[in-house]
């Protein structure tokens, strides 16, 4: 489309935005760009509609249909609201649990949302301030609610906000609620939206309620004796300014840890999150205040959440003494062996357990589960699949499930994933490790040399724009339909395709049925040397995403280094080989 219509239409939409049905500020505003010699901020604004997907909605905060505001929130609400009635007619009772993080904006979108829900004779359950998202999740699965919304953006710049639609069991919608719901936002006019709140039903969550949540996260101990005994394990975390600011170090205490220290700096709830420049557990440099107080204290473990309190980074010390940033895979690896462990040694192993990890993540979570006689089921990538499994399988045998990005959820009473819990528990385990003699280091080169050493790394190649977007789809198509036999002389034995649902064994030529609840652009090649590589594009940004899982074999834990350097070079090896160097 051309640059004169997109501005026309853009110009269309923004005009409609002068109407009565917006407050004088929002018009005021529109008419600004409007007269504005220069068309870029109303272009932006207005030249798309900020959709609402399958994850709710995500978008620069501003005035504009591609804006996150009262209006895109509003019509999302009504939109959601809309289907819940629909879904629970003879409900007299139905509810939801809104809750919200630290950045700027969310309280306000998020008592938008009460007020539209009450309006819409829904009971509004809304958290005093701001929560992490798994309480959110916890608390509609505790009250019995019918859905609930986060108000969040998770760890993207602070311009950005976002909103996150959860259906009756605390889990992110799923099919065919997601689909529905799009289709009745998509038929929100402004309208529509009944602004106007009840008071009586919206109801306020405050400490009393927090202390529940504490409570059943301390269910998933598994070895007090070892906290008792390590209760001093000097232990720094950080919220990086956002909503565990307060949760952990009480969840913490609660599960008996004395000599917690914290990040004054950041510990300050800030939506413009002035300490760093990403809020983001998984770049090293969001962890500098922590490790430098970690090393000044000469700290056990280091701790990070990121802003919604759903994904968790770890800090430990190498063999060397120096400070290191373990992968969301090896989290996973370490938060898997250990329940198994310790579930096998306390007896509670009755035989209907199960562990869950999306598709790019790690197999040896997989190896380690079933050398225990566990299954391990693969889902796409998003918590929202892991809860549609538990759903599926039930939640008495559920012992765990994570992904690479940082997430972990431990116990089933949320369906999503679970910093909260996931720092005490991970604290405990390294309670446990030094009850044992041993670092969480020592621990983590232990269960490699036991199981086999795994090294991951993902890359990714950005193609902005229309021609960008087709650049990505060539790309996906030419390795779908021209599948290299070997990489790095190592030959694809099996090929797994997402789109189709067929995993075909290149060597016998069997094609079989993969059993996933939709189809999904993705790509993953098996080579015989145990390396895995899964391709996919990003679903919210102008990237084409490569997974690369290098497998190397160790006999003790002094084939660490080697194993490590051996797999690297592996990995190495592959990139260069589909001529994926920059």
């Amino acid at each position: 489309m051309e640059k004169s219509e997109i501005l026309k239409q853009a110009k269309a939409k923004a005009e409609n935005w002068l109407s009565e049905a917006y407050d004088s500020k929002t018009r005021e505003s529109v008419q600004q760009m409007l007269n504005s010699s220069d068309s870029t901020e109303l272009t932006d604004s207005f030249y798309n509609d900020l959709e609402f997907g399958t994850g709710g909605l995500r978008g620069i905060m501003g005035v504009g249909t591609n804006r996150m505001n009262i209006y895109t929130v509003g019509a999302a609400t009504q939109g959601f609201a809309n289907y819940i009635n629909k879904m629970f007619p003879g409900d007299q009772q139905k509810s939801v649990c809104i809750g919200h993080d630290c950045r700027n904006n969310s309280r306000y979108f998020a008592e938008t949302t009460a007020a539209i829900f009450s309006a819409n004779g829904i009971t509004a359950y809304l958290f005093e301030s701001l929560r992490p998202t798994p309480e959110m999740s916890f608390a509609i699965r505790e009250l019995g609610c019918n859905g609930g919304v986060i108000i969040t953006a998770s760890h993207n710049p602070k311009e950005y906000n976002g909103y996150k639609a959860y259906w009756n069991d605390g889990s992110q919608l799923v099919p065919p609620h997601d689909k529905n719901v799009i289709a009745e936002v998509k038929q929100v006019k402004v309208e529509d939206i009944k602004f106007t709140k009840v008071a009586e039903r919206i109801i306020t969550l405050g400490k009393d309620f927090d202390q529940k949540f504490l409570d059943k996260v301390k269910t998933l101990s598994l070895s007090p004796e070892a906290i008792a005994h390590q209760h001093d394990l000097k232990i720094v975390f950080t919220p990086l300014h956002g909503t565990t600011y307060e949760l952990v170090p009480a969840s913490l205490r609660n599960w008996g840890f004395t000599n917690i220290t914290t990040i004054p700096d950041q510990m300050i709830t800030d939506g413009n999150f002035p300490t760093v420049a990403s809020a983001n557990p998984e770049e090293p440099a969001a962890f500098k205040m922590a490790l430098d107080k970690a090393r000044a204290i000469d700290a056990d473990l280091a701790m990070a959440c990121d802003p919604d309190g759903d994904r968790l980074g770890i800090a430990v010390k190498n063999d060397k003494g120096e400070w290191i940033l373990l992968n969301g895979n090896q989290t996973n690896i370490i938060f898997t062996y250990y329940i198994i462990r310790r579930r096998k040694e306390l007896g509670l192993i009755k035989g209907n357990e199960y562990t869950i990890k999306t598709i790019v993540t790690s197999e040896l979570i997989k190896d380690i589960a079933e050398k225990n006689g566990i299954p391990c089921y693969d889902v796409y990538t998003g918590f929202k699949w892991i809860a549609d499994t538990i759903r599926k399988k039930g939640a008495e045998g559920y012992i765990g499930a994570g992904e690479e990005s940082f997430g972990f959820m431990p116990g089933s009473f949320t369906r999503d994933k679970d910093a909260v819990s996931s720092t005490s528990l991970m604290a405990e385990i390294a309670a446990w490790a030094k009850d044992n003699g041993k670092t969480l280091f020592t621990l983590l080169k232990e269960i490699y040399a036991e199981y086999g050493f795994s090294q991951e790394k993902m890359i990714y190649i950005v193609r902005k724009g229309l021609t960008g977007a087709q650049e990505i789809k060539e790309m996906m198509a030419a390795l779908r339909n021209n599948t290299p036999k070997a990489i790095h002389n190592s030959p694809i034995v099996i090929k797994k395709d997402y789109t189709t649902l067929k995993e075909t064994n290149l060597k016998t030529g069997t094609v079989s049925e993969m059993d996933f609840p939709t189809t999904s652009d993705v790509l993953q090649f098996f080579l015989e040397d145990g390396c895995k590589i899964s391709v996919r594009p990003s679903g919210t940004e102008p990237k084409i995403k490569f997974y690369f899982e290098a497998r190397a074999q160790m006999n003790g834990v002094a084939d660490f280094d080697h194993a490590q350097q051996q797999a690297n070079e592996k990995i190495a090896a592959m990139i260069k080989d589909l001529k994926l160097e920059n």
